[in-house]
C-alpha cells in the first residue's frame, strides 16, 4: 500500500531528456514544512491586504455575556434548546423563520440536466431513476457528493423560475426521504450520513427552502421534521467528522439551523464557537486550507457565504470573525488563477473555468489581489506582463488534510494571456465523471505533473482513498528580483525538495528565471548529492512538460527543440541543449474546466543520470 504509484494511462510512457545550465546564485532557503424576510444588502467590503498573517483574534468566538455562555455551555452539555430559549420549556412548531436569498452561482446545464431527469456531473450524466438514495449501491464520489450534500439545488434553481423548478426537486427530495427516513445511530453510515454531505445538505435545504418546502403539506411537514431531526445528528457527531472542512460543513448546518429554526439561539451559539474554533483548525496562518487544495478553498468559501445569507435573512451579521476569514480565504484562490481566469490543476483539482471562480468571489463580497506572502500554501506566482507562472514549493499536504493529495512538489504552470502554455494533468477529484475512476491515483502521481522523477517514481508516495505516504518533508525555497544585461528585470524561484533522498540519494532542485515581460522563462533542474558521498550507478530520470490545450507542438529537425504554437499567433520555442538522453513529444492529457478530460501532449526529457548528480536545463522563449 505505501509503495509508490506509477502515473500509466495507456498513452504514457515514461521517457526522458536534459539541457542547458543557468548560471545561479546561491543563498541560504527558507525552509517549509509542509428572504421574504429578506435584509438590505451587505454593505461592500472594503479592499483588503493579502497575505496578512492571521491573528488569534481571527478565531475568536463571538463576543457573548455570562449567561449566553452559559447557554452554549448547558446546550453543548445536551439540554434541550427549547428548555434554554422558551417559557416553562415549551417547544415551538417546527417552521422556517426566514427565507434566504442565495447569492452563489449555479450551473444551468447540470440544472436543466435535472429537469430532463438527469444528474450531470463533470459531462457524466446518471439518470435520477437509477440513483439508489440510500447508498448501499455505491456510486462515484462527485456524483454522491452531490446527490447527498442536494448541492444540485443550485443549479436547479439557475435554470428555472420556482414554479417550475421546485415540483423537480421535490419529486427527488421525496424519493431520498423514501430511502433515508432517519438519520442513523452515527455517523458512517452511508455517505448520506458523513458529517461533510449531512452539513452541507442541511444548509442547503435551509437556503434553498422555497423548492422544497412550496408543494403538499405533508411533505412539508415531513421535511421540516426531517430537518429538525438533521440539526439534532449534527448537534452530536459533528466533531466526528470525517476531515477539517466537512467539520466546517457540520458546524455551518448547525448555525444556519440555529438562524432559521424555532428556539435556535442556544444551537447558534454553540454553533458559532464550533465553527470558528474548525476554521482556524482549517487553515494556515496565509489563507491556505491545509489540505493545499483550490477546489477546497473553493468549497470552504461557499459555505461561509451561504452561511452569511442565513444571517442576512434574520437580519443580523455574520461574526466578524466569520467575515474575516472569508476576507482571509480569497487571496490564496486568486494566486492559482491564470490569465484566462481559471485556476491551475493542483492537489487534485481540474482548471476551474474562470466565470466560476468569478462568481464565487463576487459572491463574497471581498476585492482583493492574489496572495503575495506565502507560508503554508506553498504556491509561488509571479505574474510578468500577460505571463502567469505558478511554482508548488511545499511539501504535499499531510494524511489528515488530504482530500485527494497530490505529489506535484517543484511541478509548475506557465501561461500567456489566455492561453495555458505548461501545465498539469489535474483532475483526480473528478474521478467517476468523464475521467475514469482507476485513473484517479494515477493522475495525483508525480508524472502527471510538470516536474522532474527518478525512475518513474513518485516524489512522495502516493496511497489509496486520496491519502499521502512518506517522501517529501520540507522544502527550501529562495525568491529575488535580478537584474538583467538588457536593463530589465526577472524573477528567480529555487527550491529543492528531498523527496528522492532516502531512496536514490539524491535532492531535486530547481530553479525558475521569468523575466518582467514574460517572454522567457529559463530553467534549471539540478540533481545533486543528499549526503556528503554521492552513491555509485545510475537511475533513470525524466522531466515532462504537460501542455496546455491550445497548444500545437512540433519537434525541431535537431532532436532538441520544439515548437509551441498558440491560437493568437504567437509562436513559442521550448529549448534543450544536453548531450546526454533525448527529447521526445508523447501523448497526455489535461482535465478542463467542467472537470472533463482532454487529450494534448507533453514534451519529455528523460535519460540516465549518476548518482553523483547531474544539471539539466530547458528554456521556453516566446520567438515572435
Amino acid at each position: 500500500m505505501g509503495a509508490d504509484t506509477r502515473f500509466s494511462p495507456a498513452a504514457w510512457n515514461p521517457d526522458n531528456a536534459r539541457a542547458l545550465p543557468l548560471s545561479r546564485e546561491t543563498e541560504e532557503g527558507v525552509v517549509t514544512g509542509i428572504a421574504d424576510n429578506r435584509a438590505p444588502a451587505p454593505a461592500e467590503t472594503p479592499h483588503i491586504e493579502p497575505g496578512r498573517a492571521l491573528a488569534l483574534v481571527d478565531f475568536s468566538p463571538p463576543s457573548v455575556g455570562v449567561g449566553e455562555r452559559l447557554i452554549r455551555m448547558a446546550y453543548r452539555l445536551g439540554v434541550p434548546g427549547a428548555m434554554l430559549s422558551g417559557p416553562m420549556g415549551k417547544k415551538a412548531r417546527t417552521r422556517l423563520l426566514a427565507t434566504v436569498n442565495n447569492t452563489l452561482p449555479g450551473n444551468r446545464a447540470a440544472g436543466t440536466a435535472i429537469r430532463a431527469g438527469h444528474f450531470l456531473v463533470h459531462g457524466a450524466k446518471t439518470p435520477i431513476a437509477q440513483v439508489d438514495f440510500a447508498g448501499a449501491a455505491r456510486v462515484t464520489p462527485p456524483l454522491e457528493k452531490v446527490v447527498h450534500s442536494f448541492s444540485w439545488l443550485t443549479d436547479l434553481e439557475a435554470c428555472a423560475a420556482r414554479e417550475q423548478a421546485a415540483p423537480v426537486a421535490e419529486r427527488i427530495l421525496m424519493a431520498w426521504l423514501q430511502a433515508n427516513p432517519k438519520p442513523p445511530a452515527k455517523p458512517g453510515k452511508g455517505p448520506a450520513w458523513s458529517v461533510g454531505n449531512t452539513g452541507a445538505r442541511l444548509a442547503n435545504w435551509l437556503a434553498h427552502a422555497p423548492l422544497i418546502l412550496s408543494g403538499e403539506k405533508a411533505l412539508r411537514i415531513r421535511t421540516l421534521a426531517h430537518i429538525a431531526a438533521t440539526a439534532r445528528w449534527l448537534d452530536r457527531h459533528v466533531t466526528n467528522a470525517e476531515d477539517g472542512l466537512a467539520e466546517v460543513a457540520g458546524w455551518v448546518g448547525i448555525v444556519a439551523a440555529g438562524l432559521l429554526l424555532p428556539d435556535g439561539r442556544p444551537r447558534r451559539l454553540y454553533g458559532e464557537a464550533g465553527l470558528i474554533k474548525a476554521l482556524g483548525e482549517l487553515m494556515g496562518d496565509d489563507g491556505g486550507v491545509l489540505s493545499r487544495s483550490p477546489l477546497a478553498q473553493m468549497e470552504a468559501i461557499a459555505l461561509l457565504v451561504r452561511l452569511r445569507g442565513c444571517y442576512h435573512a434574520t437580519r443580523r451579521d455574520a461574526p466578524p470573525a466569520v467575515e474575516r476569514v472569508v476576507e482571509l480565504l480569497v487571496p490564496p484562490l486568486l494566486a492559482l488563477t491564470h490569465g484566462d481566469g481559471g485556476l491551475g490543476s493542483w492537489q487534485g483539482g481540474w482548471a476551474v473555468d474562470g466565470a466560476d471562480v468569478e462568481a464565487l468571489i463576487q459572491a463574497s463580497g471581498v476585492r482583493t489581489r492574489p496572495l503575495r506572502d506565502v507560508r503554508q500554501w506553498g504556491y509561488q506566482r509571479v505574474s510578468a506582463h500577460k505571463s502567469i507562472l505558478q511554482f508548488d514549493t511545499a511539501p504535499p499536504p499531510m494524511p489528515a488534510q488530504a482530500r485527494f493529495g497530490c505529489a506535484s512538489t517543484l511541478a509548475f504552470e506557465f501561461s500567456h494571456g489566455p492561453h495555458r502554455i505548461v501545465v498539469n494533468c489535474g483532475g483526480a477529484a473528478s474521478g467517476g465523471g468523464l475521467v475514469p475512476v482507476r485513473l484517479e491515483q494515477g493522475l495525483r502521481a508525480t508524472a502527471a505533473h510538470s516536474t522532474l522523477t527518478l525512475d518513474d517514481a513518485n516524489s512522495t508516495a502516493v496511497l489509496i482513498n486520496g491519502m499521502i505516504g512518506s517522501g517529501v518533508t520540507e522544502v527550501a525555497v529562495d525568491r529575488k528580483t535580478l537584474p538583467q544585461e538588457t536593463g530589465s528585470n526577472a524573477t528567480r524561484l529555487e527550491a529543492s525538495h528531498n523527496g528522492y533522498a532516502t531512496r536514490y540519494g539524491l535532492t531535486h532542485q530547481r530553479i525558475l528565471l521569468l523575466r518582467d515581460d514574460g517572454s522567457e522563462l529559463r530553467g534549471e533542474d539540478l540533481l545533486l548529492p543528499a549526503g556528503k558521498k554521492g552513491k555509485r550507478g545510475k537511475v533513470g530520470f525524466a522531466i515532462r512538460f504537460h501542455l496546455g490545450p491550445d497548444v500545437d507542438v512540433s519537434v525541431t529537425a535537431d532532436g532538441k527543440g520544439a515548437g509551441l504554437s498558440l491560437p493568437d499567433g504567437s509562436y513559442w520555442q521550448f529549448r534543450s541543449a544536453t548531450d546526454e538522453g533525448e527529447m521526445t513529444v508523447e501523448d497526455s492529457l489535461w482535465v478542463d474546466g467542467q472537470g472533463r478530460p482532454q487529450a494534448t501532449q507533453q514534451i519529455v526529457m528523460q535519460g540516465m543520470v549518476s548518482r553523483g548528480g547531474g544539471t539539466f536545463g530547458w528554456i521556453i522563449k516566446k520567438m515572435n
